[in-house]
């Protein structure tokens, strides 16, 4: 039987599993941040069949226009904006482009970071300091101006808000990443597979890549509620491009030109970005809980 062939311990273990989940259950925290993340998610992908008007509506079947400025009511739950559009249509619109823009920066974090950590904190001596001088340099700049930088090299639109969120977070992933894999490539099992001859695929994808999976996961968990906000302070700044579109951040650019005549516009889209970066914050924080092996039952 070759290494190849050979088990991995503890790996496949059940029990690990099954006592996370059980932490995971008691966290009252993961509880209220999975409620209020799916909550949003059904907004985002039931926006079309459950919102009361189209997200640009001004008129009722040609009919009266609706009011400018209208404060909440049973007709329009958060109010009317400037345009006299129905700001609940419009924030529950707005989610799809927020929540997808978020969760496809952090996947392009995750896909370019992760790697990037592995094979710094795998390989060490002159690749080790490469990658994580330029991503010291990196991170020299804020993350804000950065995003800009970047997103001035795009022409203005969405691509490049997503771009520019993914690139500012993969010196995040890459550094836990490589943190992670410093810890465990001096882990018994792994030396013994690296002692048996293994290849260095073998050892990264076999051995270590199972023990860096639990803090990628909390860590794009815990990442989505900042790109959500960064995704939004974009979009506040038009590099989203059309300012008019439904979404939270181009909503506040929009009402923060109206605040001397109405806080409502600028109130419904806030409070969206404020209740779905807690829901991931605190999601995170209940698998983060979870999944730390250091943890016991009843903790």
């Amino acid at each position: 039987m070759t290494l190849e062939d050979s088990p991995l311990p503890a790996h496949g273990d059940p029990q690990p599993q099954a006592r996370a989940w059980v932490r995971f259950r008691r966290s009252k925290s993961a509880w209220i941040g999975g409620a209020l993340v799916c909550v949003f998610m059904l907004m985002a992908l039931t926006a079309r069949f459950v919102a009361p008007y189209e997200p640009d509506q001004v008129r009722i079947e040609q009919g009266e226009r609706f009011p400018l400025y209208a404060p909440p009511s049973t007709r329009f739950l958060l109010g009317t904006d400037q345009d006299g559009k129905d700001l609940l249509s419009r924030v529950m619109y707005g989610s799809r482009l927020s929540l997808t823009a978020g969760m496809i920066s952090i996947l392009m974090s995750v896909v370019v970071g992760v790697p990037l950590g592995a094979v710094a904190g795998y390989s060490g001596r002159w690749i080790d300091t490469l990658i994580m001088r330029s991503i010291d340099v990196a991170l020299a700049f804020p993350s804000v101006l950065l995003a800009l930088l970047v997103a001035m090299a795009f022409r203005a639109g969405w691509e490049a808000v997503i771009i520019a969120v993914g690139l500012i977070n993969i010196p995040v992933f890459a550094r836990q990443v490589r943190a992670t894999v410093l810890t465990i490539r001096g882990l018994d099992y792994v030396m013994a597979s690296r002692s048996l001859g293994a290849s260095h695929w073998h050892v990264l994808t076999r051995a270590i890549l199972p023990g860096i999976i639990n803090p990628v996961v909390v860590l794009a968990t815990l990442g989505l509620g900042t790109a959500i906000l960064e995704v939004a302070a974009l979009s506040f700044l038009g590099v989203a491009g059309d300012v008019t579109e439904p979404e939270w951040g181009s909503m506040l650019t929009q009402a923060n030109e109206s605040l001397h005549r109405s806080i409502w516009p600028a109130l419904g889209p806030g409070v969206a970005i404020s209740l779905s970066i807690l829901g991931f914050n605190l999601l995170g924080d209940g698998l983060r809980d979870a999944l730390d092996p250091k943890l016991q039952d009843g903790r």
